[in-house]
């Protein structure tokens, strides 16, 4: 049965602070007249205005006996009653005639109803409604509770709620299983049958070959998987189109993931064959983005392996190069020899020697491979590759996302020409047309694929190997823009699909103006950014030569380093006291205390949305977060932690854990966190910094990629860390991808009370499309500059002139008139991200360097101009700005160290090659570490108030030095016992640090200068 705690279900607070007491439980005027005209007696009329102040906060009538006793002392002490109001009165009331009469009253002074059976029958499709999207009951019911509020109906039972929300749920999971297993062929239900039988000679079930990812991509690999994207689009094929909503579809393919063949076997047909027709579609998608995927891997090894070899020829035949370079040398010395020109003459032939063939055929090797010139040392690798890159292609069945049909014209061709071996081919066979299809081919690539020497003395000949690689290489830029897009997948669809349409639009862009304070107008938006930026240039001019931290030296800015702060002597002392004072502890034992505080446990359920069967559901779940936080593995973990086996390890983390599951504790230490003082000196809890950290792992998947800065196989974990230290979001991305897209996400799907309204990142996050979309998302995005005299920004009308720093702005303006004219476009995508249509990084991804076609990309790129230009002019005007990102950059750093001290099992290598694990072991510890910074902020609270009465000197500046990342006191290593019997004290919110004089929160500035 789901606990009322869990739900928005209202209860009394057992003790309610002065401050709600005289907000919530102080009679009116009007309600002392209401209750004086009920009636003569005193405890009459207060037993009535305890009902009448109290029906509002737990939404039903119920006895007197349940209302805490500083509830009944407020409003007895409002009414001028002294006279103690006993408990047998109370009970005496409750059992009298006259409740009943109190209760018609209030309902008609209050206009609420109580529920009775026609509001039993609406409040059931309430229920079921709600059930459509939601699987939680906890959710159905806080949906329910919601209805009934605004429906001014009293509360029922919460036992009634709780059996309600259980069947609307079964009755509407029953129709949806229903429904779609109605839609399946006979054939169809015998292959999902046939998928979870063991094959004769096979060692595992077809339905656990469904499941499949893949690994490294090697060309036997990538093989092997294309025929397993075969297979399932096949499968495929035979499953009808799934009308369910999208959160329920999520769940159901959850479920689905997390059975065996032999558990999905046992189901009842309907809900068996509907749950694998589910997943195999899923996977289909999936399997499409994976094969995209592979294909750019691909194209980039290809890319790679020229580069390098190109790099090998050029160190290979340096001593070619100096010989030519010296024959040169010899030529130009022979033709300025005194003499006449027929000497002159014989002395070059004598340099050349009788074979001048030789020589000019180096020469021309040589500017085949100068410079940067990889495109010859394709052939080799390509050749290898050629087959897999073409059935990707065919695989995929890419489309196109703009009016622009060359690609696909240019995609048929390839299947023309894949199965022909001639060097050469005519571009008219092919129904091309140079000028038409081949405008995006650069002048390097026409080179090869109209190379002269060929031999072939007709026009629209082309090199079919160079023609094909160039065309390849399009593609994967395409794909990445959103140019093309693979019909049937999920990262690599067609966003423009997954945007709201004009209805929608046009119904929430009044509320998103007011919200976000921008102008939805065309004109004031472009006259409200236009004076913006003049203001700024104007205010930066002149304030510049007074600018003692910044110079233009040669034309190029110069800005000094900041001075480093030095930690006081009152910090130093205070962080030593701290450290000598927190009591040493076993990190489990951390667990146990957090969880319990912020009652974690509430959140693991099983995924079919069932009761828990495990007895001992704390125990488990603490073991289960050190197991995957710590990175100890389910082996490690059952050697450590007796009474549990490797399996029982397993078993929780699939049954019962989602990355939802994750994301929802999370999200409940966060706010628990944010009730204590301390972190209130550390920051104001309205800026975050998001920065990545290298996470190793095996080869064997395809998330793991080579990081060049850090060496070494990988993924990126990325954090949003708030200036409270507390980390808000997390997400496991590849080492190839931009960082800069996923920026936004962070402050976007954030759910927690922490609301951050400003991001820095490091200097990838100056990307334009990033400061443009962040502007509309009325997030202020302030990244670290490096390279800042590097930057060229933006003014605001070309015949503008700032003397003082004309040399910051390059050449030309704005194009204001871009940004008017796709302002609507821009806004549309805000608005789908707004109401969780789409993600920002998802549109980021699409917007990336590589787009050429895409109109949107270009408006976003404008828009980013103006707002990177602001931004840069406010960094380099004020100093205080400067030091505000190097703190908050600072602070992830110190972040990410903690992690890898939190993550000390299996030396820090993430052993899982599956993906969605992967993510859960990076959500696993991220909860984890919030866990610890939890805990140790409730520690180092006790320590700060034993210290304040001991007249130890505590200042709000001395706090706003300190930090919660501290593990000396932490025992990582030993014999664990997870003790969840044992007494953990309460959180008391009430302590404070500083008394009320002195609790003056520091400046933004201040705390994080402190630090």
């Amino acid at each position: 049965m789901t606990a009322p705690h869990e739900t928005a279900y209202p209860r009394l607070a057992p003790d309610p602070s002065a401050r709600e007491l005289e907000l919530h439980y102080t009679p009116s005027a009007e309600d002392r007249a209401f209750v004086d005209a009920l009636g003569k007696q005193p405890q009459m009329r207060l037993a009535a205005m305890l009902h009448l102040k109290t029906l509002p906060r737990r939404g039903q009538f119920g006895v007197l006996s349940d209302i805490p006793e500083r509830i009944v002392r407020h409003i007895a002490d409002a009414m001028g009653y002294r006279r103690r109001f006993s408990v047998q009165a109370r009970s005496a009331y409750d059992a009298s005639r006259t409740k009943d009469r109190h209760i018609a009253e209030i309902r008609r002074y209050l206009n609420v109803r109580p529920l009775g059976d026609p509001g039993r029958r609406w409040l059931r499709t309430v229920a079921e409604t709600a059930a459509q999207t939601k699987h939680m009951l906890p959710d159905i019911i806080n949906v329910m509770v919601e209805e009934l509020y605004h429906h001014r109906y009293e509360l029922p039972a919460f036992r009634l709620l709780d059996e309600m929300a259980g069947a609307a749920r079964e009755t509407i999971h029953g129709h949806y299983f229903e429904r779609i297993g109605g839609l399946l062929t006979d054939a169809a239900c015998r292959q999902i049958d046939d998928l979870l039988a063991v094959a004769p000679g096979q060692t595992h079930s077809g339905w656990q070959a469904l499941k499949r990812e893949p690994k490294r991509p090697t060309n036997k690999e990538v093989r092997f998987y294309l025929q397993h994207v075969d297979r399932l689009q096949q499968l495929a094929a035979m499953t009808p189109a799934l009308d369910v909503p999208i959160p329920k579809l999520k769940h159901f393919r959850t479920m689905a993931r997390a059975l065996d063949a032999s558990e999905l076997a046992q189901l009842k047909p309907a809900k068996r064959y509907a749950l694998a027709a589910i997943f195999i579609r899923s996977q289909y998608g999936r399997t499409l983005d994976n094969a995209a995927d592979l294909f750019i891997r691909l194209m980039r090894q290809l890319e790679n392996t020229a580069q390098k070899n190109l790099m090998t020829y050029q160190v290979d035949h340096i001593k070619r190069t100096d010989s030519l370079v010296a024959q040169l040398k010899d030529i130009l010395e022979a033709y300025q020899a005194e003499g006449t020109d027929r000497q002159r003459i014989d002395a070059i032939g004598d340099v050349v020697g009788p074979d001048p063939t030789r020589t000019l055929a180096d020469c021309d090797e040589h500017m085949a491979y100068a410079g940067k010139n990889y495109l010859p040392f394709l052939i080799k690798p390509y050749a290898n590759r050629r087959a897999l890159l073409l059935n990707c292609i065919q695989v995929m069945d890419i489309q196109t996302a703009s009016q622009d049909l060359a690609m696909q014209r240019l995609i048929k061709a390839l299947e023309i020409t894949r199965h022909q071996r001639r060097d050469v081919v005519d571009m008219a066979s092919l129904g091309l047309d140079a000028d038409r299809d081949l405008g995006w081919m650069s002048a390097n690539w026409r080179r090869h694929v109209f190379l002269k020497t060929s031999g072939v003395k007709r026009a629209g000949w082309m090199q079919r190997r160079y023609f094909e690689m160039a065309v390849l290489f399009q593609i994967k830029d395409e794909l990445k823009s959103g140019d093309l897009f693979v019909p049937g997948g999920e990262r690599y669809d067609d966003y423009r699909e997954e945007l709201v349409n004009d209805e929608t639009l046009q119904d929430e862009l009044p509320g998103y103006g007011e919200v976000s304070g921008i102008p939805t107008d065309p004109v004031t938006f472009i006259s409200t950014l236009r004076d913006q930026l003049r203001a700024r240039c104007e205010e930066v001019n002149e304030r510049f030569p007074d600018n003692v931290d910044a110079d233009i030296v040669d034309g190029r800015l110069i800005l000094r380093k900041l001075q480093r702060t030095e930690l006081s002597k009152g910090v130093a002392l205070v962080d030593k006291l701290i450290t000598e004072r927190l009591p040493e502890t076993s990190i489990v034992d951390v667990l146990v205390d957090a969880t319990r505080w912020a009652d974690l446990t509430q959140h693991f359920k099983p995924l079919s949305g069932t009761e828990p069967r495990i007895r001992d559901i704390q125990h488990r779940v603490v073991t289960t977060l050190f197991c995957y936080g710590c990175n100890l593995g389910p082996t490690q973990t059952a050697r450590s932690v007796r009474g549990l086996s490797r399996r029982q390890m397993a078993w929780l983390n699939l049954k019962y854990v989602t990355d939802d599951t994750l994301e929802r504790a999370t999200v409940d230490t966060i706010n628990l966190y944010n009730k204590f003082e301390l972190p209130g000196y550390w920051g104001s809890g309205k800026s975050a910094a998001a920065d990545g950290t290298k996470w190793s792992m095996y080869e064997q998947n395809l998330m793991s990629e080579y990081h060049i800065r850090y060496g070494g196989y990988g993924g990126i974990g990325y954090y949003h860390v708030s200036d409270k230290y507390i980390a808000l979001f997390s997400r496991f991305i590849p080492c190839g991808a931009y960082e800069a897209i996923y920026i936004l996400d962070g402050l976007v799907e954030n759910r927690s009370d922490i609301q951050p309204d400003t991001v820095h990142g490091d200097t990838q996050a100056q990307n334009l499309p990033v400061f443009g979309l962040a502007h509309l998302l009325g997030i202020d995005l302030m990244p670290r500059i490096r390279n800042i005299k590097d930057l060229s920004l933006s003014k605001p009308d070309s015949q503008a002139s700032y003397p003082h720093i004309q040399t910051l702005f390059g050449e030309g303006s704005i194009d204001w008139n871009l940004i008017a004219t796709h302002l609507h476009d821009m806004l549309r995508v805000v608005v789908s991200i707004k109401v969780g249509k789409i993600s920002a990084s998802t549109i980021l991804r699409r917007l990336g360097n590589y787009s050429r076609k895409n109109k949107l990309y270009f408006a976003f790129r404008e828009l980013g101009r103006v707002i990177r230009s602001l931004f840069l002019l406010h960094y380099i005007d004020d100093g205080d700005v400067r030091k505000i990102i190097h703190a908050a950059t600072n602070k992830t750093e110190e972040f990410h160290n903690f992690l890898k001290w939190v993550f000390f099992g299996g030396e820090g290598i993430i052993a899982e090659n599956v993906l969605h694990e992967q993510q859960k072991i990076v959500g696993y510890n991220h909860l984890v570490a919030n866990l610890l910074i939890l805990h140790n902020v409730e520690q180092m609270s006790r320590v700060l108030s034993e210290l304040r009465d001991e007249e130890i000197e505590i200042s709000p500046e001395v706090l706003a030095g300190l930090s919660p990342y501290r593990t000396s006191h932490i025992n990582r290593f030993g014999d664990y016992t997870v003790d969840t019997s044992r007494t953990v004290t309460p959180i008391d919110f009430a302590r404070r640090i500083l008394t009320e004089a002195s609790d003056v929160v520091p400046t933004m500035h201040q705390s994080e200068a402190l630090k």
